[in-house]
């Protein structure tokens, strides 16, 4: 088993409530996830995150690859911190810390992932040949996106 790190760090010109509201409103997910994603919500959502909350949705990763992700925000403490895991998905374990710190230009925001692949050997080849690159894309994406929407 290879547990991999994905570390991002993006500065936004917003004040950490502003962040909060934003990232913890999982109808807005959509907004920064790559419309080759084909991003569907599945599970009705509530405006307010708690934990024990579970997100089911269905995406494309990567093309001809549909899944269904259900996740669940296992910790929060208000505007510092949550924490989503998958419980059912394409990885073998997923866990997803979304931090907001005081930065003198606002607020930054730190996503912190651990994620293992499932199959062994063939797990460590995709994440080489495919899945490394394709969290990247994600994620530069979802800079772009907020940058563009909060002028950052």
């Amino acid at each position: 088993m290879r547990l991999y790190t994905l570390h991002k760090k993006q500065v936004l010109p917003l004040s950490k409530q502003e962040a909060w509201e934003f990232f913890s409103d999982p109808g807005k997910l959509s907004s920064i996830t790559p419309g080759d994603m084909k991003f569907n919500m599945r599970s009705p959502m509530s405006r307010t995150m708690h934990p024990g909350m579970i997100i089911h949705y269905d995406l494309k990763p990567l093309p001809a690859f549909p899944v269904q992700w259900v996740t669940e925000i296992t910790h929060m403490i208000e505007e510092r911190l949550f924490v989503d895991e998958q419980r059912f998905g394409p990885f073998r374990f997923w866990h997803h810390q979304h931090h907001f710190n005081d930065h003198p230009l606002g607020v930054e925001i730190e996503d912190i992932i651990h994620y293992v692949l499932p199959f062994g050997p063939l797990g460590t080849l995709a994440h080489r040949m495919l899945v490394e690159k394709r969290l990247e894309e994600i994620f530069e994406f979802r800079k772009q996106q907020l940058s563009q929407a909060f002028r950052s």
